[in-house]
């Protein structure tokens, strides 16, 4: 048992920094140690790959939160409210209510994986096209609620998103579209997410810092000297427990549905956060509410991902389809008879997955004073290092393509010039993130409805969905003409 803590701690500790260094991912890190597994026995492996698995998705809050670069595209949400806090020199409690909010996650979706895993991947089961579709539409009601005061920017820059997933091979005949002659070799699964992601929020970062001459710099993390600094205190998570049970349901029921992942969970719960919030206004601010739904929605997925591997076969999202090699690389059969068949595997997962949880917790909170001091590194000698970082993440995205590494750089000016014209990049994302899935759930419930459109509307848990969609998108309008009677007052 030693030995397997020994491995899961190296496992967390890899996956920590793979998630933390801008275009690396839990996926990258699972990938790249699975050949290491060769030599293990399945419970070692289980122990080394499901550490891998939670740090990193966990280590994506680092970079999020003290340099606005979010180290996994499940971190984008941690961004908005982790990197103000940070800026008024609160970088060591936003990264202490976020680890704190990623342990709770965790330990929640470990619960429902272990309770309701025979129900949860049957209501999964019974999901059709109809309800993804729905689901994903109800997150895309987010970029409504997060471009408040500006809501035509908003929806313009989500809607453009949503086109530029587009581009690339249309699964259905096979033709290419939007996509110049020239480009189609490289573009036949269209914009990889990495460079898009990397290019919006890093590249774009990096060119308003060069232009402001790199003055932006942080006196110290923890100044707890200046009265008006507040440092972490259990108090943070006053009022909280709702919030912090909803969102981590949120990620594991979106682990549960195959193919939606972290970045959907992540912006659905934070939506449902500033849509349920007492003072909505904060959130985007640098409010501890918005870090929590966002960190406890991250790793709520890493419970429910688990649920449609193990009970049907289906990787619940990209990190557990590489799981899946290496069961097959024991010999092991995922699908409604895993549990039955291997029930020490079984455990061993369940034990795995709450000693990698543990094991994150220890090593990110206590020397978080050691983690948050990459804040004080000077932006002319980090920002070189991070570019060098993002190319080759963006380099390595499809096996080493450099189109990937100019569509990092495209999207560097891209997300500079939003800026400058202040349409918000995150939109922008959220639509891109989203588009894609939105295509295919409604062109399969389309299909099997031969051609009706009422198919969208004739099933009990549909109908149930648009009622939250229209609740979200009324709410975004009240407050949108509330900020802006406020903007106009001032």
């Amino acid at each position: 048992m030693i030995g397997h803590l020994a491995i899961a701690v190296l496992g967390v500790v890899a996956g920590i920094v793979f998630g933390a260094i801008p275009g690396m991912t839990a996926t990258m890190a699972v990938a790249v140690f699975l050949p290491m597994t060769y030599a293990y026995d399945m419970d070692t492996a289980l122990f080394l790959l499901l550490g891998l698995y939670v740090g990193g998705i966990s280590g994506g809050l680092v970079p999020a939160i003290l340099i606005n670069i979010p180290g996994t595209p499940s971190s984008i949400t941690t961004t908005f409210d982790g990197y103000p806090m940070s800026k008024r020199g609160e970088g060591e409690r936003a990264l202490k209510v976020g680890i704190l909010a990623s342990f709770i996650g965790g330990i929640i979706s470990l619960i429902c994986l272990w309770l309701f895993t025979p129900l949860l991947s049957a209501a999964a089961l019974k999901f059709s096209a109809v309800e993804k579709f729905l689901i994903i539409l109800f997150a895309l009601t987010v970029i409504a609620a997060l471009s408040k005061g500006q809501m035509l920017r908003g929806i313009f820059a989500g809607f453009g998103g949503v086109l530029l997933a587009l581009c690339g091979m249309f699964s259905v005949n096979n033709a290419y579209r939007m996509v110049p002659a020239a480009l189609k070799a490289k573009m036949q699964d269209g914009f990889q997410l990495l460079p898009v992601l990397i290019g919006l929020f890093a590249i774009a970062q990096i060119f308003e810092e060069a232009e402001e001459g790199m003055r932006f710099k942080i006196e110290k993390v923890d100044n707890a000297e200046n009265s008006g600094v507040t440092k972490f205190s259990l108090k943070d998570f006053k009022g909280q427990g709702v919030n912090l049970v909803r969102s981590s349901l949120i990620g594991t029921f979106m682990g549960v549905l195959p193919g939606v992942g972290g970045s959907a969970a992540s912006i659905l719960a934070y939506a449902q956060a500033k849509n349920f919030s007492k003072h909505p206004e904060l959130l985007g601010t640098g409010s501890p509410e918005g870090l929590v739904a966002s960190e406890s929605s991250n790793n709520g997925l890493t419970g429910g991902a688990l649920i449609p591997l193990l009970s049907l076969g289906i990787p619940g999202d990209s990190t557990t389809a590489v799981l899946i090699s290496a069961f097959m690389l024991q010999g092991i059969q995922v699908g409604p008879l895993f549990i039955t068949q291997n029930p020490h595997t079984w455990n061993t997962i369940l034990v795995a997955l709450l000693a990698c949880n543990i094991i994150m917790f220890i090593v990110m909170f206590y020397p978080i004073k050691w983690i948050s001091k990459i804040i004080y590194i000077p932006r002319q000698r980090l920002y070189p290092i991070i570019i060098m970082i993002c190319v080759v993440g963006a380099y390595a995205t499809k096996n080493g393509r450099m189109f990937d590494a100019w569509t990092l750089l495209g999207f560097g000016v891209v997300g500079y010039i939003f800026g400058k014209i202040k349409i918000p990049a995150s939109c922008f994302l959220i639509g891109f993130i989203l588009g894609k899935d939105l295509e295919n759930y409604f062109i399969q419930a389309i299909s099997a409805s031969s051609g009706s459109l009422m198919v969208f509307f004739s099933r009990p848990i549909g109908l149930f969905i648009w009622l939250l969609i229209i609740a979200s998108v009324a709410y975004a309008i009240w407050d949108d003409r509330k900020t802006k009677k406020k903007a106009a007052v001032n």
